[in-house]
């Protein structure tokens, strides 16, 4: 596999690694509900802190990533700040913010991203996915990253999102027209019988696509749909698929071209002809495949990698969101993303109780589209948002809670219900288009004030209206606002510098210890009780206070290892603790399956059983 270089990957390769715990401080006053670790949040820091924040409770929880990180256009202002303790890279920060003219911009930039996916790794589940918007700019690099990172043979596709409607008259060159969505599984599907990797999800037939269903013969399973009944394969390739058929309208028999056979087996033909799948246009001198509505109905349509601008939204489409919510476009989003696009990837990548995480959040509008997403199908999606910037709490969050809670609002708001490209072939048959346009006008029209049809750049743009007067309705729905607590660091502990609290030094130590993620609701500081995993039940002796620290309770005493022994006398136990007043002959003796861990003791890993 080619490995990408970078100045300074040497240095950040395990950077995450050195990053240091923090504890996740919430602020009541700043969310709407009661606050909570396990429910939506927003996450106030440096994302790289932020990730490693989140470890102890959400590794390996995450069922789908969406991040947008800095196309390092040269002019968008970001800073390399990583705390890595090198010469060379500290030596870059002088330079700062990174501009056009950085000659090492693409270094820094592929510096920045690798210890951030690295800790999305551990994050995501092993059925997860992640999807990273990316220009051409560092494209290439962030492929070569994301298969040294999660594996070439997780790649799963690149989307070509349409970002704007027509080309820049001012371009230089040729005016770009899409971004990409480049789309990584943690682990990929080797076939489709493999039912242990990532499941992408069918989508939703538009209108528009269920209005290119009809019924030419009367069929009594309803409306249907037909395709090539032909392969992009040759005879010579494929000799099993190169015979003939009968047409049973003229009793001819039909051969399919040599360089282009048919789609089936003549065992499945025969099959095809049985069930009745077979079409057999009178102006065409070859068969066609059946689909039909029902089926298309129950399992939606496969996902493919070019998302049209009707589809996901564009970014003037985004820009309008802002300026619904907050009457103008804030200076720092002027390039969001629309939340229809991130809708489309919660409805290939995520089923009703999944967790999204989006470590960019910039303007907030994940948040956004789980809410919608939820209020669609009525889902239990969660989010986590995390903004380094200090508009965190006046931009991200503050988009949340209109969105949640309603917003003031005077005027029309627009939703897209149809837009259909015209050409010759579609005017001439321009009965089928109105219908398709009534269809649409029946099944909206209560919705909306009014139901608009318009003709624009060769394209038939179906929308309804619906006029909104000084409020607009909020999706409800509650998060937690939290920012980055003090460093927990585990040669500070004893000299009483750092004394975190029970819960989240216990919540650290469980993760550092297992690889798995903790839950603060089942640790017991009275009992000095983190958690169970593998078969084994972990201790830690201790409390954030140094004068107690200093005293012969803080260690692992005989009558301690007796009585958690006792009390589940069948499983194995590790104790964490700054001293041990016992030893393993002494343990064994009395047939107590304790172990000890001396505190601080980051490196600590529990075998599986």
């Amino acid at each position: 596999m080619t490995e990408l270089y970078f100045k300074g990957k040497e240095f950040v390769y395990n950077h995450h690694l050195t990053v240091p715990h923090r504890p996740l401080e919430m602020h009541a006053d700043k969310g709407i509900g009661d606050p909570r670790l396990d429910g939506n949040l927003i996450l106030q820091g440096d994302n790289l802190h932020a990730l490693k924040a989140l470890l102890p409770i959400y590794a390996g929880k995450v069922d789908c990533i969406f991040i947008d990180p800095p196309y390092n256009t040269g002019h968008e202002g970001w800073a390399y700040s990583d705390n890595v303790n090198a010469p060379m890279i500290k030596e870059w920060l002088e330079s700062n913010p990174i501009g056009i003219d950085d000659g090492l911009r693409h270094d820094k930039w592929c510096a920045m991203m690798w210890p951030r996916l690295r800790l999305l790794w551990e994050l995501l589940s092993e059925t997860g996915s992640i999807w990273i918007t990316i220009s051409d700019i560092e494209m290439h690099r962030m492929r070569n990253i994301m298969d040294e990172i999660f594996g070439k043979a997780n790649f799963i596709a690149t989307v070509a999102w349409q970002k704007k409607q027509s080309p820049q008259s001012d371009a230089i060159n040729i005016s770009d027209m899409h971004d990409y969505v480049v789309v990584y599984a943690k682990r990929a599907k080797e076939d489709k019988k493999d039912t242990s990797g990532w499941q992408r999800r069918l989508i939703a037939m538009s209108d528009g696509q269920s209005a290119n269903y009809g019924n030419q013969d009367q069929d009594e399973r309803g409306p249907w749909t037909d395709s090539d009944y032909t392969c992009n394969k040759t005879a010579d390739e494929r000799p099993n698929l190169f015979y003939p058929i009968i047409n049973p309208n003229n009793g001819e028999e039909v051969w399919p071209s040599r360089t282009r056979v048919w789609a089936f087996e003549e065992k499945t033909h025969k099959q095809n002809e049985k069930e009745k799948l077979i079409w057999w246009p009178p102006t065409r001198s070859k068969p066609r495949i059946k689909t039909f509505l029902k089926e298309g109905e129950e399992t939606g349509s496969v996902p493919g990698t070019w998302w049209p601008r009707n589809l996901a939204g564009d970014n003037q489409e985004s820009k309008r969101e802002l300026i619904d919510i907050f009457g103008h476009v804030p200076f720092n989003f002027q390039t969001p993303k629309p939340t229809r696009l991130i809708k489309k990837i919660l409805e290939v990548a995520t089923a009703k109780d999944s967790l999204i995480l989006d470590s960019f959040s910039g303007s907030g509008t994940t948040a956004q589209a789980v809410l919608e997403a939820n209020k669609i199908d009525g889902g239990e999606r969660r989010f986590i948002l995390v903004e380094m910037e200090e508009y965190a709490d006046k931009l991200t969050a503050e988009r949340v809670r209109r969105v949640m809670a309603g917003y003031d609002f005077k005027g029309t708001q627009s939703t897209e219900l149809l837009r259909e490209k015209l050409n010759w072939k579609k005017l001439q048959n321009f009965q089928k288009i109105e219908e398709q346009v009534e269809k649409i006008e029946n099944l909206h029209r209560h919705e909306y004030d009014k139901v608009k049809k318009t003709v624009k750049d060769g394209e038939l743009i179906v929308t309804g209206e619906k006029k909104v007067d000084q409020r607009a309705e909020g999706l409800g729905g509650e998060f937690t606002y939290c920012t980055l607590g003090a460093p927990i660091e585990m040669d500070k502990i004893l000299t009483g510098e750092t004394l975190p609290p029970f819960v989240d030094l216990a919540t650290v130590l469980f993760h550092t210890a297992t690889n798995l993620p903790g839950d603060p609701a089942k640790v017991d500081a009275e009992k000095f009780f983190m958690g169970e995993a593998n078969g084994q039940m972990l201790w830690l002796v201790y409390k954030p206070e140094l004068d107690w620290l200093k005293t012969p309770d803080a260690a692992l005493s005989l009558s301690f290892a007796r009585k958690i022994a006792e009390e589940h006398p069948k499983a194995r136990h590790l104790v964490f603790a700054p001293a041990n007043h016992t030893n393993p002959k002494m343990l064994a003796k009395e047939g107590l399956k304790v172990e000890f861990a001396p505190l601080p003791y980051a490196l600590y890993r529990v075998e599986k059983a």
